[in-house]
């Protein structure tokens, strides 16, 4: 028995039976590796029950009929887009529907979904796929001696999967998220409705989308605006033994007016392995950096970046060397590189394939990310980087904390920031084994603990809850007021993304599968309440 089905199979009447259609190549599959694949996330954390179908569309349409021909039902099947998989609790998922992977746009497509192009009014820009990957939009758009203007740190993530977060890096102070650097989008939205939408046009599904969790419909085009690409990067890092002095001169880096380019904090600590840093680090200065990690148990770091060309490259030292001024690292501890700007920029490939090879990236990863107010980085040193972190034998992966500017994001997306003027991105990047990674989440859940018993008003990144009232208190009573409404006007029969709970329907049905044999294979669609 053949295990895959054509959509064209699938839109049909219930119960109703189609021949067989060898006409589409890009199909409904229901066997165990297409399921099995669609089961997982990154985070490898949340295991919720398989969805029935993976749909691997041939073109927007396709993905168009699967979710109008859902809304029609009386009792409708839940849908999730998947780009990457890159979701940490589920985003991604969707127990009992369908999976739609969307890479298989990129697939199966009849010339380039990355186009770009120049407008009189509003610039250069880049009509680009929502199942693209940012490091192909960069290849892309560099063809044509042009960039995009804001970036995540690691690249080999779909534009509709950051844009229904926030997209966020150490370009973020200055150049907002990516959700603040789109200007057009197509949705389809929960009824079906493919629409086209910006600040001018649809400006309530635009905004909605942005930051939405994927609660409002499937991006599935976004217009990126572009500038001249720079060439290479002055890449600095600094050493601190104190977090006033180190969170004092982050604050200061980001309120230079045509200043750095990129900014972000980490944390070196005792307890983690030294593969942690050792290879953002020279090789000869590896004995003296870790004698200081082991004199002061923690230590930390600003990673800074002016960019730079042909008309730049005579004055960049002298740039770099006023933006250092006044700033209090420990003497001897800074370091430079110079790079290319996609050296620069997908600088977070390397570490990947260094832990594919070691077995190590297809992991469990119970990462914690958060927004934290400024007032309140402080009392977080030392409640959680001095206290809580230090209490588990070993931290495996990345720990950020690095400034961003509220002015930069747009109120008007559905993404949540802390109400500052400025606030921090703490970004505890753990991967563990399959047997320790609850150790992990434990120690989230106690962070999570003492912001709460602290008075820390944070808000979760990347994360998820399992209470209705927990996403209340995150959207706050006027932003959780409009995300309902938004959900009810674009998605009223609660079909896309289920995965992360923040609604949960009662009337969404579990769908079950199962092939017969006729004269041909056909499909049979069974609805079971």
């Amino acid at each position: 028995m053949d295990k895959r089905c054509s959509i064209s199979t699938f839109v049909i009447i219930l119960s109703v039976l189609r021949p067989w259609s060898d006409v589409l190549p890009y199909e409904l599959r229901v066997d165990p590796d297409a399921i099995g694949i669609a089961s997982t996330d990154f985070g490898k954390i949340v295991h919720p029950p398989k969805p029935a179908a993976v749909l691997y569309p041939s073109s927007v349409k396709d993905i168009a009929t699967l979710v109008m021909f859902s809304y029609n039902l009386s009792s409708p099947f839940s849908i999730a887009a998947r780009g990457r998989g890159h979701s940490l609790r589920g985003q991604a998922m969707a127990p009992h529907g369908v999976v739609v992977e969307m890479t298989s746009l990129n697939n199966c497509s009849h010339g380039s979904r990355i186009m770009v192009s120049e407008n009189p009014i509003s610039g250069c820009y880049a009509d680009v796929g929502g199942e693209q990957l940012w490091i192909d939009v960069l290849q892309a758009t560099l063809k044509q001696g042009l960039a995009p203007v804001s970036w995540t740190d690691y690249l080999y993530l779909t534009v509709g999967g950051t844009l229904s977060n926030a997209g966020i890096s150490g370009e973020t102070f200055h150049r907002g998220p990516q959700i603040s650097n789109v200007l057009e989008m197509d949705v389809i939205t929960g009824k079906g409705e493919v629409v086209t939408c910006s600040k001018d046009t649809n400006s309530q599904l635009f905004f909605a989308v942005l930051g939405g969790l994927g609660q409002f419909g499937i991006i599935t085009r976004a217009r990126i605006p572009l500038e001249p690409a720079p060439k290479r990067a002055k890449w600095i890092q600094l050493l601190y033994d104190d977090f006033s002095a180190f969170s004092r001169d982050q604050e200061h880096l980001i309120s230079i007016n045509n200043g750095l380019d990129y900014l972000e904090g980490s944390i070196l600590m005792q307890n983690s392995p030294s593969s942690n840093w050792r290879s953002s680090f020279p090789l000869f200065d590896y004995p003296r950096i870790s004698s200081l990690i082991s004199k002061y148990g923690i230590i930390y770091c600003i990673e800074a970046v002016k960019y730079y060309d042909e008309f730049t490259s005579h004055t960049v030292d002298e740039e770099i060397q006023e933006l250092l001024k006044g700033l209090n690292f420990l003497p001897g501890f800074i370091f430079t590189k110079n790079v290319s700007l996609v050296e620069f920029l997908n600088r977070v490939r390397s570490g990947e394939l260094a832990l594919r090879a070691q077995g190590l990236w297809d992991v469990p990863h119970p990462w914690l990310n958060l927004f934290v107010p400024k007032s309140r980085i402080s009392d977080f040193n030392i409640g959680v980087f001095r206290n809580i972190l230090t209490k588990l034998n070993q931290t495996i992966g990345p720990l950020l904390v690095y400034p961003m500017n509220q002015n930069k994001w747009d109120d008007r997306t559905s993404a949540v920031i802390p109400d500052e003027d400025i606030f921090y991105t703490v970004g505890l990047l753990h991967s563990t084994g399959t047997d320790n990674w609850e150790a992990f989440e434990n120690q989230n859940k106690e962070i999570l603990q003492f912001c709460y018993k602290a008075g820390i008003k944070i808000k979760l990144y990347l994360h998820g809850y399992k209470t209705k009232e927990d996403w209340m208190n995150h959207f706050g009573s006027t932003k959780w007021k409009i995300f309902k409404e938004m959900k009810a006007q674009f998605d009223p029969k609660l079909i896309l993304s289920p995965g992360l709970l923040v609604f949960v329907p009662g009337s969404v049905t579990r769908m079950t599968w199962r092939v017969s044999l006729c004269s041909r294979q056909n499909l049979v669609w069974t609805q079971r309440a």
